[in-house]
């Protein structure tokens, strides 16, 4: 008989914005009281202040049945994150009920539930101890957990001095290698690098295969369609859709700004984004603003944009996908170059029959130095007319035109 694994009822979690009046010890939180009672009081209850409050979750409802795997889609700020906090016990909904049957292991942020101070080793038993496991179990999967992550010559070495990648290659390995019920996984697979991520994909496969339940939040809607069978659509902090995986994905791309079309700062997260700001993608073909892009003819596509600080260098990029797909990356620069502050303008041109018809979405991102990073996801979506000008669809399969020169031989 399958049993429920999730049950999130009426959920709804707030947070405050604007400026932190938040006691630091118990003699702050003291003294405040007694200098302004009634002030304290009013804040706590939501009342004045100097805060705003908004809700980044509200009235969401829904099971996940045992041995279910679902993924979650939505836009940046849509409440998908927040959710995934709340049900590993992160932070607490500020209304509403959620009930988990069996053990969870997450992996929401790079370094999650490790210790800097303790080296890989440690850490894997230091997790699976927060887990319920005893020492023995941990022992029986270690060998496999760190040949997974492949730090077998730093598992011994602090977990600060890993890189991104290596931390999370082992936060990955330990919460799917280790016994729970429940795998939680946020979109910080990412971080690691193309091979990893297939070997990660695949993995969560296995774990489902084998009756856990997982719950998988990702912008790879190519992973969403393959690994999950229900898809959850999150849209400003609701449930949007909840039921077949195909039909939630669809209603998700539809939801892609039009180039042309304002770009929401919510959708970018990193270091960068508090001072590298997107504006605009406008897309041009022999002069004119277009919404549905010519195949068949050259593609001018201008981004704007504010700096609030000057960098010495700086690489912006724009990252084209499709179904989940990361086809591939253009730059507006040879290569790093200095961002002055103030407005900026980048423009890119892609020559003709590139991209074949349908819908693309576009990633934008910038770096400026090692940890210094903004990205947003499907910030945008190119639509690419059908008609090709009389050709065969039979000779026009695939996603991209690959230019290529063909010789027969007899």
């Amino acid at each position: 008989m399958t049993t429920t694994a999730i049950r999130v009822e009426d959920v709804w979690k707030q947070y405050s914005v604007g400026l932190d009046r938040s006691a630091v010890t118990m003699y702050d939180a003291v003294s405040e009281w007694l200098r302004a009672p009634l002030q304290r009081i009013r804040r706590l209850t939501g009342q004045g202040g100097d805060a705003e409050f908004f809700w980044a979750l509200r009235e969401v409802g829904f099971e996940v049945r045992e041995g279910e795997t679902v993924g979650v889609i939505g836009r940046n700020g849509a409440g998908k994150s927040t959710l995934l906090k709340i049900l590993s016990r992160i932070t607490a909904p500020t209304r509403g009920r959620i009930t988990l049957h069996g053990r969870v292991a997450s992996l929401l942020e790079v370094g999650t539930g490790f210790h800097p101070e303790l080296s890989g080793r440690e850490n894997i038993f230091l997790n699976g101890a927060i887990l319920g496991m005893t020492r023995r179990e941990v022992a029986r999967k270690f060998d496999e957990i760190v040949a997974f992550a492949g730090v077998e010559k730093f598992i011994d070495t602090p977990v600060k001095r890993y890189s991104s990648g290596m931390y999370v290659r082992l936060a990955f390995a330990v919460a799917a290698h280790l016994e729970t019920d429940i795998l939680v996984v946020d979109e910080v697979l990412a971080v690691g690098d193309a091979a990893f991520q297939r070997k990660s994909l695949s993995k969560m496969g296995d774990v489902a295969k084998r009756g856990r339940t997982v719950f998988f939040v990702s912008h790879n809607l190519g992973a969403i369609r393959n690994l999950c069978s229900r898809a959850l659509l999150f849209e400003e902090g609701r449930l949007g859709f909840d039921g077949d995986v195909g039909e939630g994905v669809a209603r998700y791309e539809r939801s892609f700004a039009a180039a042309g079309s304002a770009i929401e700062t919510t959708q970018f997260r990193g270091p960068l984004a508090q001072h590298v700001r997107f504006d605009s993608l406008i897309c041009r073909q022999d002069g004119q603003v277009v919404e549905i892009i010519d195949p068949l003819a050259p593609l001018e596509i201008e981004l704007r944009g504010f700096a609030s600080e000057s960098f010495p260098s700086l690489d912006l990029k724009l990252g084209f996908f499709r179904d989940g797909v990361h086809l591939g990356s253009c730059h507006d620069t040879p290569d790093e170059a200095p961002l002055h502050a103030g407005e900026f303008v980048s423009r890119l041109v892609i020559p003709a029959d590139v991209f074949r018809p349908g819908r693309y979405s576009i990633g934008i991102g910038a770096v400026a130095g090692i940890g210094t990073w903004v990205w947003g996801s499907d910030v945008a979506a190119l639509d690419f007319s059908e008609n090709r000008g009389g050709r065969s669809d039979e000779r026009t399969e695939g996603l991209l035109a690959i230019p290529y020169r063909g010789e027969r031989i007899q």
